[in-house]
């Protein structure tokens, strides 16, 4: 787990409530946005993601989604994709405010869930001086497919019936039916393809973060088949990164050829290593060209 010189914790607004964030300073006046997906917190994605960033000079404001690790939000465990989109434009507002930050340089960065949030994020930011989508769930009517495979008859029908309890429990207040984010398959759980536990062990291979909740509401098996944040490609005016999974991965991977005309200036590279954490992890490379990427303009 790297160590840091320093970071401070810091909260911003969102909503109705606040969320909590790592904020890593920087020399350069960047800065980059960060979450990651589903339940994953920024213990322990920030320790992987952000030392990268941080050590070629960047600011880093790595974040919770309400309702999942210190953020606030009730009831906890939940998607609920818009106010998660809204929680990156809170801290879009609050990465300006920072001392060490220029608000023209200010970038966002998110993989799996959060990838598909960087491309919402950066339409509808402008200003944005780059963006950069690892992994990024782009087409959840496309994922879905790939996500079904992975699953046994019956525990897909187990995961859609949770889901679908999950749902109505929440309309008269019931507190939500949690399954956890990853498993084997056959298990009940958000998400079973072969390499998806080896994600989560590589985000904390020496569990250093015991609080780190890995379960999700089970609703979320309803919601993803229709979030395509792909659609939002063709309004991107800053440069844009896309990191996607080789072809001969087995977990569902960013399905670029099929999204909209995308953003004036895109990339999209294909990087090997089982998932984005153990990539960073181990050194091969899937951020090792974002800090040089992040020096547009």
């Amino acid at each position: 787990m790297p160590a840091f010189k320093q970071r401070e914790k810091v909260r911003f607004a969102s909503g109705d409530t606040s969320c909590a964030a790592w904020h890593y300073p920087g020399s350069n006046g960047g800065c980059v946005i960060m979450a990651g997906g589903t339940s994953v917190t920024k213990e322990p994605a920030s320790d992987l993601f952000a030392a990268r960033f941080n050590d070629a000079g960047f600011a880093v404001l790595a974040f919770d989604h309400r309702r999942f690790g210190e953020s606030g939000g009730a009831p906890r465990q939940i998607v609920r994709l818009d106010e998660q989109v809204a929680d990156w434009h809170a801290a879009i507002e609050c990465a300006t405010g920072l001392p060490d930050v220029d608000p023209d340089r200010i970038s966002v960065w998110g993989f799996s869930l959060a990838g598909g949030y960087v491309f919402h994020v950066a339409a509808d930011h402008p200003r944005l001086a780059c963006a950069i989508a690892q992994t990024p769930v782009v087409d959840g009517r496309a994922l879905a497919p790939h996500a079904l495979r992975s699953m046994t008859p019956l525990s897909a029908l187990r995961l859609f019936g949770r889901g679908v309890a999950d749902a109505l429990g929440g309309l008269v207040g019931r507190p939500p039916l949690l399954v956890p984010t990853t498993g084997p398959r056959g298990a009940v759980a958000s998400l079973t393809t072969p390499d998806a536990m080896d994600g989560d062990r590589a985000l904390d291979p020496e569990r250093h973060h015991a609080n780190w909740e890995q379960t999700v509401a089970a609703r979320i098996a309803l919601q993803i088949g229709g979030y395509r944040p792909g659609r939002h490609a063709s309004r991107i005016q800053c440069p844009l990164l896309v990191v996607r999974r080789p072809v001969e991965s087995a977990r569902p991977r960013c399905p670029p050829m099929s999204m909209p005309p995308a953003a004036p200036s895109t990339a999209c590279r294909a990087k090997s290593g089982s998932t984005p954490a153990t990539a960073t992890a181990t050194g091969t490379g899937t951020l090792g060209s974002a800090p040089r990427l992040l020096r547009f303009g």
